[in-house]
């Protein structure tokens, strides 16, 4: 059995030797869950980026730590990578809604979010919420409702029970650092303070 200098390794009980005639398991990974939020109430919920984790309350917690601790966040919505169903890209002269072939929409189902790409590079924007019966059904919906929003190079349908949302209850756990007026250049006033330097030491 291995033996690490980690405890949690040893916990593990892992052969001490590799067995390369064993194939991998199907579930040797973790999964990917996509990260979305919201910068100043009000605000469109923004996508920031994937996380791997054990479990949907597990990513909501990675996301929290790998994308609110340097920017403003007021919200956050967690899904699995799975959930999400995505368009081909346009550029941004034309519409993907455009390209799409898509049946009228039925306008009876479940919710879905729909998140639009005005420019390849940024972050989907949450556009709204359709009721549709299935994803190509929700992208129907989603080019009558939304569809002269332009640019738009690419959109993602996500039905809304996939997330994991955080609540009004849940606040506080953006409140540790309110106003974070440490990350503007300003707020270091420089100059201010080499001035204080060399007073204080008569320079």
């Amino acid at each position: 059995m291995l033996v690490s200098l980690d405890p949690r390794v040893t916990r593990l009980h892992l052969p001490d030797t590799a067995d390369t005639d064993q194939p991998k398991s199907a579930l040797d990974q973790l999964e990917t869950y996509e990260v979305f939020h919201q910068r100043k109430e009000g605000q469109p919920f923004t996508y920031v980026g994937p996380v791997h984790a054990a479990s949907l309350d597990v990513a909501f917690l990675f996301g929290k730590d790998q994308y609110s601790r340097r920017f403003p966040c007021t919200g956050m919505w967690v899904c699995a990578t799975r959930d999400v169903l995505l368009t081909a890209y346009t550029d941004e002269a034309v519409s993907v809604y455009a390209t799409l072939d898509l049946p009228p929409p039925t306008g009876a189902g479940e919710a879905y979010e729909i998140f639009h790409l005005k420019k390849r590079g940024k972050g989907h924007l949450h556009a709204g919420t359709v009721t549709a019966a299935s994803p190509q059904d929700a992208l129907a919906a989603a080019r009558t409702a939304f569809g002269d929003v332009l640019p738009c190079v690419n959109v993602w349908v996500v039905p809304a029970a996939a997330f994991l949302r955080s609540t009004d209850d849940d606040k506080d756990i953006w409140a540790t650092t309110t106003e974070k007026k440490y990350r503007d250049a300003i707020a270091w006033k420089v100059q201010d303070r080499i001035e204080q330097f060399k007073a204080e030491r008569g320079g």
